[in-house]
């Protein structure tokens, strides 16, 4: 694992050691390559984007990251250590929660109860304990509805909480589908694309939660987004992919001025 010394940013907040490492991870179907060799590293306190136009490989290694994905060659590392091939359910397991490019809720069912399926893994109670409501399924339920509320004023959407998700605006769902990530309480946040579909005060919202929950969480996070704007002044390191490969890394900074990405987002070439 890459080590590196610890510092502060202009806002106070701590990056750290790294947290996960991706080496040289190529990733295909059939003939097709979706991630070519590209090697890369989230650091513990950070928020780390990976931009690139549409077909990129962006949501491929989110879901390498996440489990979904399996490459054919590369290593993932996870807090110091290899991290063997699982299933979703077992990286949810390490701290690893995400949101979906495409809303992944239960339509019919509550805001609270929606938010309630992201503490599963805090879930431990027999099925027998759980029908009876006794002993310890019931302080574990009480303990996971007063996480899930805290989360619910966390993100502003008391008024919503009894709510059937189905009824609920499109920027609203977003956020109660950050809401579910969160009560998992984890140590790396996926975001694939949270803004998609938003307009500019939804925005600016999300934003701020964002921000908050690196901030007073100490979450690390991780996160998918086209828009420019919010990627360079969320971001403490960006990563940019274009057609399954690495072509920039490094600051906002250092990734504006990069030629390669410019190109790659603008069509043109440099003289």
């Amino acid at each position: 694992m890459i080590q590196y010394q610890p510092y502060q940013t202009e806002d106070g907040r701590t990056i750290g050691n790294t947290l996960m490492e991706m080496k040289n991870i190529t990733l295909r179907f059939g003939g097709v390559v979706a991630i070519k060799d590209i090697s890369l590293d989230i650091r513990e306190g950070e928020i780390r984007a990976i931009i690139g136009p549409n077909g990129a490989g962006k949501s491929s290694m989110l879901n390498v990251i996440s489990g979904f994905y399996h490459p054919q060659d590369g290593e993932v590392w996870y807090k110091g250590e290899p991290r063997p091939q699982m299933r979703p359910y077992q990286v949810a397991r390490l701290g690893i929660a995400r949101t979906f490019q495409n809303i992944a809720l239960f339509e019919g069912m509550s805001v609270l109860d929606n938010i309630m399926t992201g503490r599963l893994n805090h879930m431990s109670a027999s099925i027998l304990d759980q029908m009876i409501w006794w002993g310890k399924a019931e302080r574990e339920e009480v303990a996971n509805r007063e996480r899930a509320e805290e989360i619910i004023d966390f993100l502003e959407i008391q008024a919503i909480r009894k709510t059937p998700v189905g009824r609920l605006p499109y920027g609203l769902k977003k956020r109660v589908e950050l809401a579910r990530a969160l009560v998992a309480e984890p140590s790396l946040l996926l975001l694939d694309e949270p803004m998609a579909g938003m307009n500019v005060e939804e925005k600016e919202d999300m934003s701020r939660f964002i921000l908050d929950v690196n901030d007073e969480f100490g979450t690390t996070i991780a996160l998918i987004e086209h828009d420019m704007g919010v990627v360079m002044d969320l971001s403490d390191r960006v990563v940019v992919m274009d057609y399954g490969k690495k072509i920039g890394d490094g600051t906002p900074d250092e990734v504006r001025n990069n030629q390669e990405v410019i190109d790659a987002y603008l069509g043109v070439a440099h003289d």
